[in-house]
């Protein structure tokens, strides 16, 4: 399957840090099944490393980790000048409201409640990398 347009101006792959496998394998699959480059990680440590030498263009983030909880890695990443970009998804079995906001104002971009629903996390995906792109298009022309 060919990638989708967006992906051509995306710096990077989609990072997945969650210690659980199922949902390792599922997001992983699905978003390959849909021309996606994906990397999966099953710690917060060993994902913020990972962060870090990839790049990647949106990385999904289990908040409940050994090693290294989501939030943690997200205050991590956001402290880091080359990484802070970086688009955020946190994923979690905490619906609650006041976990939803102790991820969103810890620096997540978004907050997402599992189980998801696979049809909204494509969406999202292809809704962030579109918006990115437009926006580093908007940039250059700006610079030029």
């Amino acid at each position: 399957m060919a990638a989708p347009p967006e992906w051509d101006a995306a710096p990077g792959p989609i990072l997945i840090i969650d210690d659980e496998p199922y949902i390792l394998r599922s997001l992983s699959y699905l978003l390959t099944r849909e021309g996606y480059v994906t990397e999966t990680v099953n710690n917060g440590e060993a994902g913020l490393d990972r962060v870090r030498s990839l790049r990647p263009a949106i990385v999904f983030l289990d908040i409940m980790m050994p090693r290294m909880d989501g939030y943690e890695v997200c205050e991590q990443v956001r402290q880091d000048p080359d990484i802070e970009a970086t688009y955020l998804i946190m994923l979690s079995a905490k619906g609650q409201q006041v976990d939803r906001e102790r991820g969103l104002l810890g620096g997540a971009d978004e907050y997402m409640t599992k189980p998801f629903s696979p049809r909204e996390v494509v969406q999202r995906v292809r809704t962030v990398l579109a918006s990115r792109a437009t926006q580093r298009q908007d940039d250059e022309r700006d610079e030029g």
